[in-house]
């Protein structure tokens, strides 16, 4: 990843439905902010005894 950023956007989800809807709200940032570029990414997991969570990091500029 690049250095080259302004600003992060952070999607988390720890209930499996948040989980397997987390790419359309991802989408639907990215189409709603297309005067951004994304510069790179971070993919995270964690888990316990109860709760799975994943969370996705967007590292951005502007265009």
């Amino acid at each position: 990843m690049t250095n080259d950023f302004t600003g992060v956007k952070i999607f988390s989800a720890t209930k499996a439905r948040e989980r397997e809807e987390i790419s359309d709200r991802i989408t639907d940032w990215i189409a709603a902010n297309r005067n951004l570029e994304i510069v790179g990414k971070d993919v995270l997991q964690s888990s316990d005894n109860a709760f799975h969570c994943l969370t996705i990091v967007l590292y951005y500029k502007h265009k």
